[in-house]
């Protein structure tokens, strides 16, 4: 059950101090999924999910592993960045991936490390069923990721192919600069143009109490004017909803407006909260708030079809 809806609550800022809040924050690959796997772990015991979240542990894990082997990767032509840059478009846009490059190795290497994991008989089939397609069907399956329209036939596949994209994307960002970031649209990645996953509300020495979306494939987080949605910028009929009897470090942001939600993280109260795991694991109120007839406005590969 919900509770009403609420009216956001702001958490006093400590004397003298001012937000001042980056417009953007490129990822850290080398902890993101390390810390993320013991997020998804953490959250499994006594769970309804257990088993799944387990299993996204395990992938997390492997995603972290893989960052020792993988060849690096290498941002655009400095002409097309400096086009990007200056035209307030996405500097690695995930339409511009090329067919054949680094993000097909990082494919291959998750898909072999994953064959050794533990997991049930369909998500082996569809492990094996991604290992043994062609680069022509590969490619349909990145393309299919990268415009967040995962056939609901073949989810399971796609999210290993999302899995590998996460990698791929992050490492891009992180070669950023994130000062020359710069608003693209309206609930969309800086960096890449994707869709974000959830937002959270940080406690970081110089953005206490703002908030920072997600994106859902390259990590980045940007700067979102709290009570405001992420989705269409509406300020109008914006409240928010958690399940009853639950912590109320994780809420629905619902916006009346365009009937769209998003959800929000109190990072400043429970610095555990992980942009990805928490989303997954909060699954129960997605149905909740689905059900009063809002839709998500970011996407979650692992929530895909759910």
């Amino acid at each position: 059950m919900s509770e009403a809806p609420v009216a956001p609550q702001f958490q006093p800022m400590h004397l003298g101090e001012e937000a001042k809040p980056p417009m953007a924050v490129t990822p850290k690959p080398e902890t993101l999924f390390e810390v993320r796997a013991k997020r998804f772990a953490a959250l499994a015991p006594d769970h309804q999910l257990k088993g799944y979240l387990e299993f996204l542990a395990a992938i997390a894990k492997a995603q972290a592993a893989l960052l020792e082997t993988l060849p690096p990767v290498a941002l655009p032509e400095s002409e097309a960045l400096e086009r990007a840059f200056e035209h307030g478009m996405a500097p690695i846009a995930r339409a511009s991936l090329p067919a054949a490059d680094v993000a097909m190795k990082t494919l291959d290497a998750l898909l072999s490390a994953l064959k050794t994991v533990e997991m049930p008989d369909k998500a082996m089939a569809a492990l094996e069923g991604v290992i043994a397609a062609d680069a022509d069907e590969r490619r349909a399956m990145v393309d299919a990721v990268l415009s967040d329209t995962l056939p609901h036939e073949e989810i399971a596949e796609h999210v290993y192919v999302a899995a590998a994209l996460q990698v791929h994307f992050a490492r891009l960002a992180a070669l950023l600069d994130a000062d020359r970031l710069t608003p693209v649209s309206d609930g969309a990645c800086p960096a890449c143009g994707g869709p974000p996953v959830s937002s959270s509300v940080v406690g970081t020495v110089g953005s206490q109490n703002t908030r920072f979306a997600t994106c859902s494939c390259c990590a980045t987080q940007w700067h979102v004017v709290r009570v405001k949605c992420v989705a269409c910028s509406s300020t109008k009929g914006i409240h928010y909803n958690h399940v009853q009897g639950t912590a109320d470090t994780l809420k629905a942001e619902c916006c009346d407006e365009c009937k769209r939600y998003l959800k929000i993280l109190y990072t400043v109260t429970d610095p555990e909260l992980d942009a990805v795991a928490d989303d997954v694991a909060s699954a129960g109120l997605d149905l909740m708030v689905r059900e009063a007839g809002f839709s998500r406005a970011g996407f979650n590969a692992y929530l895909a079809g759910f």
